[in-house]
């Protein structure tokens, strides 16, 4: 088994749940990934948690993508936050899971004031009778692949070298939702996808393509915010289909950032807002017409 937090599944979670999928299938058993909802991180800073790389669903969905057998996901709340390192390694590695090998990241901390580290799972595994292994870290662009260096990337905006810790482009995917429509009255209908109660991790205006309900890397432009202009109060994801004529309610999505055009602005009307809009979409169609598509599972939309 391995156990992390798998937000965003980057280079780094992939190398993990690969050794552990691998370990697995040469002792003739059942390989499983852990983690945890909400996060850790989350649970304890619920006034103003990170921004979240991906949604539990994609999670389990890319995890099983990766060939584990089982996910599991523990619910992180008081009682969980409470419990001893020993108690975990106990009650959840060993009763529950009955754990042959442990896998886990570079400086893994668990249990209750983060008191538990490999020094440990290594002793007890000695009295509970399993091995626990600790991953070589992966270096991208000379530094380890971490969630928080990919939140930092892609919170400036910087989508190459956030593919590069992913090993694909990096995408958000849900189900399309019916808006205010405002955008057709203005000519830029969009496929709208709500993210709900997490916060994203890059805001602003973006090329893009749409993968899934039968479209496959579809040029488009799309807007990722709270549309100051509009007064939003929420979070939308708002893709621009470049010279489509169908019907996406309902259907599940997924918006691929391919790079970022601007950040988010407050106009003065309607009309500078409509005029900035044409701008980004010739911006856009530019930026494609020159760029691949970069290669995404549908299993692996960042929000589902």
């Amino acid at each position: 088994m391995c156990i992390g937090a798998f937000d965003g599944l980057h280079r780094g979670h992939r190398a993990l749940v690969g050794r552990a999928v691998e370990r697995a299938r040469e002792l003739d058993a059942e390989s499983v990934a852990l983690s945890f909802e909400p996060l850790p991180r989350e649970y304890f800073a619920r006034g103003s948690p990170p921004p979240r790389l991906s949604l539990p669903r994609a999670k389990v969905e890319g995890l099983w993508a990766l060939g584990v057998d089982r996910v599991g996901l523990l619910r992180f709340d008081a009682r969980m936050a409470a419990l001893s390192a020993q108690g975990f390694i106990a009650d959840v590695l060993v009763r529950a899971l009955g754990a042959r090998e442990v896998w886990v990241g570079p400086g893994f901390r668990f249990g209750h004031g983060r008191a538990g580290d490999m020094g440990l799972l290594v002793r007890e595994g000695a009295t509970h009778g399993f091995v626990a292994r600790e991953i070589e870290p992966v270096q991208v662009d000379g530094e380890r692949a971490s969630s928080s260096r990919l939140r930092q990337m892609l919170a400036v905006g910087d989508l190459d070298a956030a593919a590069r810790q992913l090993g694909q482009a990096y995408a958000i995917g849900g189900k399309v939702v019916r808006g205010r429509q405002l955008g057709r009255t203005l000519g830029f209908p969009t496929a709208n996808l709500r993210l709900g109660r997490l916060r994203p991790p890059l805001t602003g205006i973006f090329a893009t393509r749409v993968h899934g309900a039968g479209l496959d890397a579809w040029p488009s432009v799309s807007s990722l915010g709270t549309r100051p202009t509009v007064d939003g109060d929420e979070p939308l994801l708002e893709a621009h289909l470049f010279d489509y004529d169908g019907d996406l309610y309902g259907r599940r999505i997924e918006v691929e950032f391919v790079a970022k055009l601007r950040d988010e602005l407050r106009f003065e009307d309607l009309h500078a807002l409509t005029a900035q809009m044409h701008r980004d979409a010739a911006q856009a169609r530019e930026i494609l017409a020159r760029t691949t598509a970069g290669q995404l599972d549908q299993r692996r939309g960042v929000m589902a």
